[in-house]
Order: C-alpha cells, then structure tokens, then sequence
C-alpha cells in the first residue's frame, strides 16, 4: 500500500468544487454517503443525530464549522474542520500567506532570523548578488552561518510553528483536517483529526536542502 492507502484515503461519491461543496454535503448528510462517512470518523451515531447544520467560516483556520445536534439529549457538537482543496494528485496546497512580521511576536523571532526569512520571501532585498532568483534569496544562498541559526531556531520551534499554522487558535481553531481532490468526479478525500496531522508533520526533523 502506498502512503495515501495507508493514510485512510477514500473515493468520493461526487467531486469537490469548492468549500460551499462540503458545506453542502454536511447539510443534505442525510442522503450524502461521504458526509455520514465524516460523521462516523467523528465517532457520531448517525441512528441519534438529529440535525446537521454546517457554514463557511473565513478569517480563521476553521473553514467549515458542522454543528451537530444529538436526539434527546438537546446537545450541540461543534466540529470545526479546516479544508485543503488540492487540484493535482502530486501537487502543493499553500497552506498559509501572511506577511513576516506577522508571526514575529507570535514566535518571538529573533531579528537575525526575521531578516532572513524577510529576504527568502522577498520582503527585504538580498544581500548577495547571482542569484536564481534577483527578488529573493533562497534558502542555500544564505551564508552557512545563517542556515545554520535558522535551521537551528526552525528545530526548536517546530512543534508552535506547526501547530499555530494548521490548527490555530481562540474559538475558531481547527480541529479536524479535510483534504480534498478538486474535480467534478473521481475525487478522493481523506478526514483526520488534527492532533494527528500535528503529531505526524510536527515530529519530523527540520533538513537543510
């Protein structure tokens, strides 16, 4: 089995468009066979649910907040699920786009490493000349020193990085990771918890290439 089968990989009845897609099925989870699949990952009984409103969250890591009402016992569960929309099988889901100095406080950055990072996206103009590329530097035309500090830092703040990257935080974190193929047919999808993905992108080592 390949990493995808052994990741728990599923065929979708019918095709992902957009994040209104998921929201849609959560809301007809009645008739729709990969929502009641989502609900069964998330230990639901779908004999005693009663009712299922989900709706698109944005600003947030929460895409798609799914409330699900339990029969008798006048309960809500609140499911939030953050939602990647992935366009080719071997392809990259940006996973977020903010500016450095965003998560300078955040992850107290020293102001070495945070100039860097600025010149590696493009924010501050490099320091070096023959580039491949002459907006930014690269991580490898950094000087050894320098990949070494981040490389260092990197591996001591992996665990906050990802964690505040994928999940989040405040009301709105995520809870559950969807990963969606973008087709009209022939889609897959995969549902897992987010402790999970924390646990299996988190605990990787940080390489230099």
């Amino acid at each position: 089995m390949n990493k995808q089968q052994l990741l728990g990989s599923q065929t979708a009845k019918n095709g992902f468009l957009n994040e209104d897609e998921i929201v849609n099925k959560f809301n007809n989870w009645l008739l729709d066979e990969d929502a009641q699949k989502w609900l069964l990952i998330m230990q639901y009984d779908l004999e005693v649910i009663e009712y299922v409103k989900a709706v698109k969250v944005s600003g947030y890591k929460t895409d798609v907040q799914a409330q699900v009402t339990i029969q008798l016992k006048g309960a809500i569960g609140i499911q939030n699920l953050q939602v990647k929309l992935v366009r080719y099988l071997k392809g990259f889901n940006q996973i977020v786009k903010r500016w450095i100095d965003t998560y300078v406080e955040m992850w107290d950055i020293p102001d070495n490493i945070s100039i860097n990072l600025k010149q590696y996206t493009g924010e501050l103009a490099p320091s070096v000349t023959s580039l491949k590329d002459k907006r930014r530097m690269f991580a490898f035309e950094f000087s050894v020193e320098e990949q070494d500090k981040i490389h260092a830092w990197l591996s001591k703040n992996k665990s906050l990085i990802v964690s505040d990257i994928l999940k989040g935080s405040g009301q709105f974190s995520a809870e559950w990771m969807l990963v969606a193929q973008k087709t009209v047919a022939n889609s897959k999808w995969i549902l897992k918890r987010m402790n999970f993905c924390l646990n299996y992108f988190g605990n990787g080592e940080v390489k230099n290439y």
